[in-house]
């Protein structure tokens, strides 16, 4: 029994010794990867400067709000699927960083305009009104510059 101990007990240090030593390449490799990416990595010019923006035409495309799904107000509650965007000029700097610091607020206005109705009443609504609302309700809280026109990449009511 003793030897069944012993032999047990060598298995568990070299288990425990090859997972330090696993840690400790994963470490160098963090290490060399990121002075690798500092000094030696060049950015294409032609590259975007963030995910959240897609060129689009004059200006680029702002889609870092995403897919919102709001919940409605019916017994068996259904659901409002919604993709935003919306067109903003990155030569704006201050501009651009105050739309990326708003994302949260743009997606709780949403949320807010949506969940007060029940699908039915959502049916009768005109896209373009709700537009204009959330046009509006966006515009309110932006102090650096206003969003022209917004876009819906998906509007689905399911019920």
């Amino acid at each position: 029994m003793n030897l069944a101990g012993d032999r047990r007990s060598r298995i568990l240090l070299l288990v425990y010794w090859s997972l330090i030593g696993l840690l400790i390449l994963l470490g160098f490799g963090f290490i060399g990867g990121t002075i690798y990416g500092v000094f030696f990595h060049k950015d294409s010019p032609n590259q975007a400067q963030s995910t959240t923006f897609q060129q689009a035409g004059e200006g680029q495309t702002f889609t870092g709000i995403g897919t919102i799904r709001v919940s409605t107000t019916d017994v068996q509650p259904g659901m409002v699927i919604l993709f935003v965007s919306f067109i903003y000029y990155p030569d704006d700097k201050a501009f651009s960083e105050e739309l990326a610091l708003r994302v949260k607020d743009f997606r709780q206005i949403i949320i807010d305009y949506f969940s007060p109705f029940s699908v039915s009443e959502l049916q009768g609504l005109n896209e373009d009104d709700i537009k204009s609302e959330l046009l509006l309700r966006f515009n309110s809280i932006l102090r650096l510059g206003q969003i022209e026109t917004i876009y819906f990449g998906d509007f689905m009511i399911i019920g």
